[in-house]
């Protein structure tokens, strides 16, 4: 268990992007920023921020670009956007963006779904987005949807995740992110594939998004970080799910991420703070709050410093 604490403090939370793409509204662009400002002044490492997703498809999304613009270039250091095509990438460029999470999902059916293409299609484009994003200096996650299970053909085979990973055109990616994006994947199996990603690219952060739908969400963070991943997703509440994956339910919830890992940052102060914030937010969204830790720190169990009473 040492090894989780010693290294499972870093938290990416995606409550702006994956938490907020299938609530159907478009929250204020100033709310967004303070939900990403009160994270990052939390101690949270990363956050992933919005998308380039089409806003027709993704309404939630449409103004992405606006948050990055209130951002300031030393926060949008710490913050991700999602793009699936070149073009994404060098739109998003333009409007100050310099991390870029470039994501295909492995099952080519669910790839054509989500982004309209083939995996190998997606793969062949990826050389382009990774000289687009070297031309302003920034940096380049390679995001494999699917690499479990996909919605249309089922389970994913995991030498194809491996294929990709070992691709020689996905080389400029810095990071690796292993996505169960239908939340249908088991302790075991998370370790096992992220293992064999870890030791096909050594060189790389490896970093696992899990989702909750079997209630293995901590768990699987867990088995990913004990196999060597260097970070995990997570979203405020268990906000979140994929459009075009039907059955995913929420992100893991990254306040139970917190509560199982303890980074040093995270204290009970800092999740009174998280609880607030959670709770204003899916409100706002008339959204479930699906984190059992928030849910404990309501609880009458006044003995545990962990416990934040209710507002009066």
């Amino acid at each position: 268990m040492s090894d989780f604490v010693t290294t499972a403090g870093a938290l990416r939370d995606v409550t702006l992007r994956d938490g907020l793409q299938l609530t159907g509204k478009v929250l204020p662009t100033e709310h967004k920023v303070e939900i990403a400002r009160t994270l990052l002044a939390l101690g949270v490492p990363e956050l992933e921020i919005g998308s380039m997703a089409r806003p027709d498809l993704v309404p939630p999304m449409a103004n992405s670009m606006e948050v990055v613009a209130a951002l300031t270039p030393e926060e949008l250091q710490r913050c991700w956007v999602w793009v699936a095509t070149p073009r994404q990438v060098a739109r998003a460029a333009e409007a100050g963006v310099r991390k870029f999470q470039y994501c295909l999902s492995v099952s080519d059916a669910h790839n054509k779904a989500n982004i309209g293409r083939t995996a190998e299609d997606s793969v062949a484009a990826m050389p382009e987005a990774i000289r687009l994003t070297q031309e302003v200096g920034g940096s380049i996650q390679l995001c494999l949807a699917t690499s479990f299970t996909c919605p249309f053909d089922g389970p994913v085979d995991p030498e194809r995740v491996l294929a990709i990973a070992a691709d020689p055109r996905t080389d400029g990616a810095a990071d690796i992110v292993v996505a169960d994006t239908l939340g249908q994947a088991y302790p075991a199996q998370v370790h096992a594939l992220i293992a064999a990603v870890r030791s096909g690219t050594p060189l790389r952060r490896i970093l696992f998004h899990g989702h909750d739908t079997w209630g293995m969400g901590v768990a699987n963070s867990l088995a990913a970080l004990a196999a060597g991943a260097d970070a995990v997703d997570g979203s405020l509440g268990g906000l979140g799910g994929c459009p075009f994956a039907s059955g995913a339910s929420g992100n893991t919830a990254s306040e139970d991420i917190l509560f199982a890992t303890r980074p040093g940052w995270f204290t009970p102060a800092a999740l009174a703070t998280m609880v607030d914030l959670t709770e204003r937010l899916l409100t706002d969204l008339g959204e479930p709050n699906r984190s059992r830790t928030a849910e404990g720190a309501r609880s009458e169990a006044r003995a545990f410093e962990w416990v934040v009473p209710r507002p009066d």
